[in-house]
């Protein structure tokens, strides 16, 4: 009996299911602008999640309208002026909430962190950081970099 050669099917790399889980995460956001969600994992298993909008009882963006929008802001500047949270720092809270430690953990994220989540992920010890778009932040390259955190692009 011959054995027949099955066409073996590319599985994605680690990298590659993470971020496709993270834009996955991202649909759940009430961003106006700008869908990012962002994963933190450690051995393979994912820690948490997040995406960008409002806290929690606090009216979404979709429900209310883009208080940046309305006051004609840039993106990349006035971070404060905005209802949401974004993804990177809602991981981070859904950890704590849940008791999940972050320490050590990987961060993938459709977009790169701004330099306000770049330290707090910093300062939760992040391993390295994974992101698939660009954003206009020069700072966040400079701290992780100082801070010896890869931050790398993935296509």
């Amino acid at each position: 009996m011959a054995l027949t050669v099955i066409e073996e099917k590319k599985r994605p790399s680690w990298d590659q299911y993470f971020m496709s889980i993270t834009e996955l995460v991202a649909e759940r956001s009430t961003c106006l602008r700008r869908k990012v969600g962002a994963i933190l994992v450690r051995d393979k298993r994912i820690i948490s999640t997040g995406y960008n909008g409002a806290p929690t009882n606090i009216s979404h963006c979709l429900d209310v309208g883009c208080l940046r929008e309305q006051q004609g802001i840039p993106s990349g500047e006035r971070h404060e002026l905005c209802r949401g949270l974004h993804a990177e720092q809602n991981a981070i809270i859904q950890a704590a909430v849940h008791g999940f430690s972050v320490a050590g953990a990987t961060l993938y994220c459709t977009n790169m962190p701004c330099s306000i989540c770049s330290k707090m992920l910093i300062n939760i010890r992040l391993k390295k950081a994974y992101y698939k778009q660009g954003y206009p932040d020069s700072l966040t390259s400079m701290m992780m970099s100082e801070a010896e955190i890869p931050l790398l692009q993935l296509s």
